[in-house]
């Protein structure tokens, strides 16, 4: 049976990575449906019947970036042998990935749409669920730490952790928006780093 309506004239692979890098280079609101169809190549009506909505398209996006862009400090966190190595690894993956000369200098999930109007309220509640399964990776890799005996088993102390360095991860993203070095962005991350032997030490005891 011959299949019904007119074939694609497009990849819609690429269509989507075109449309990552115009979302990228000018957040989410400040990115047109207009601005989209030309970048993509394709008619309005040709994102809406393959993409969806300008929202559901930018999803698709993230998603992409995440598997992408997003992969390396993950992967970083995974791989790494002990706790302090992965996430040590992770920030400089982060830093590496936040100041390629190719790219705008900056996180998607952190400053893609950071404030905006109302009716967008969805799209950065969606980047906001992220950036917290930001802080459960991190905390993830913690847990599997004590379990391997590179961390005490203190669970308020790896909360804060988690937390901390998921912040300088957040830290980081703006810091290159604004001028940051890769450099600069390394003497950040020798800092935290730093303060991880502080973090860590099993708590002292006194005598009456």
């Amino acid at each position: 049976m011959a299949t019904r309506g007119r074939p694609r004239t497009f990849d819609p692979d690429v269509a989507l990575r075109q449309a990552l890098d115009l979302f990228w280079e000018r957040g989410y609101e400040g990115t047109s449906l207009s601005d989209l169809a030309q970048a993509m190549g394709i008619a309005s009506a040709s994102i809406y019947a393959c993409f969806g909505s300008k929202e559901e398209l930018f999803r698709q996006v993230m998603t992409l970036y995440g598997a992408t862009q997003g992969e390396p400090p993950r992967r970083a966190l995974r791989e790494e042998p002990t706790a302090r190595e992965a996430i040590h690894a992770m920030l400089r993956a982060t830093a590496d990935q936040i100041t390629q000369s190719d790219a705008p200098h900056y996180c998607m999930l952190i400053l893609a749409a950071p404030t905006g109007a109302l009716e967008n309220h969805a799209v950065r509640e969606y980047l906001a669920d992220i950036r917290r399964s930001m802080y459960d990776e991190n905390r993830d890799r913690l847990t599997r730490g004590v379990k391997d005996g590179d961390l005490p088993d203190q669970p308020e102390i790896l909360d804060a952790m988690a937390r901390y360095y998921t912040t300088v991860v957040q830290g980081l993203s703006i810091q290159a928006r604004d001028g940051a070095t890769r450099a600069d962005l390394e003497t950040v991350i020798t800092c935290a780093l730093a303060a991880w032997d502080t973090l860590t030490a099993e708590p002292t005891t006194t005598g009456p």
